[in-house]
């Protein structure tokens, strides 16, 4: 990473088997019903319903630091079950967020959040919030929500 990238960790062992936590993670349709911070998904990318691939698109609306924000999220990587990667470019910013799923026996998955930020040159404004010390607590506050949303939402799925 180059000099001023910032990196948050969050992870969330979840009561439930690897399929389930993906498809919940995976399925823009119903972010704003599993994830308290997510106000809206537009998906922008064509395609089959409900695909969910590198290449896809869509706008997100959530609030952040008590202001709405909307950003354009693009799928860079998808390894199904296992891991995928979503970019977005705001105010000169790049922000890189990886999930990782990992089995812990078969009715237990552990998610791995990792979230950079390379700010642009002649940092400022909401980037700057961001990246510094209280931005990256928010940060990270927000990432540990949305794990304990996706973990609420699945773990009270009746086992198939």
């Amino acid at each position: 990473m180059a000099a001023g990238d910032t990196t948050v960790h969050v992870e969330r062992r979840i009561a439930a088997p690897a399929g389930r936590v993906w498809r919940a993670l995976t399925d823009l349709e119903s972010m704003p019903r599993v994830l308290s911070g997510v106000e809206r998904v537009e998906i922008l990318s064509e395609g089959r319903h409900g695909s969910f691939d590198v290449g896809t698109r869509w706008r997100e609306t959530r609030r952040m630091m008590g202001k709405l924000a909307t950003e354009e999220m693009y799928v860079t990587a998808v390894e199904p079950e296992r891991r995928y990667v979503v970019e977005a470019d705001s105010h000169g910013a790049h922000y890189v967020s990886e999930f990782a799923l990992r089995g812990d026996g078969p009715q237990a998955t552990t998610v791995r959040m990792t979230f950079s930020a390379t700010p642009p040159s002649g940092i400022g404004g909401v980037v700057a919030k961001l990246l510094g010390g209280l931005g990256r607590r928010a940060v990270s506050k927000a990432i540990a929500k949305d794990l304990e949303d996706v973990a609420r939402s699945v773990e009270s799925e009746p086992s198939a």
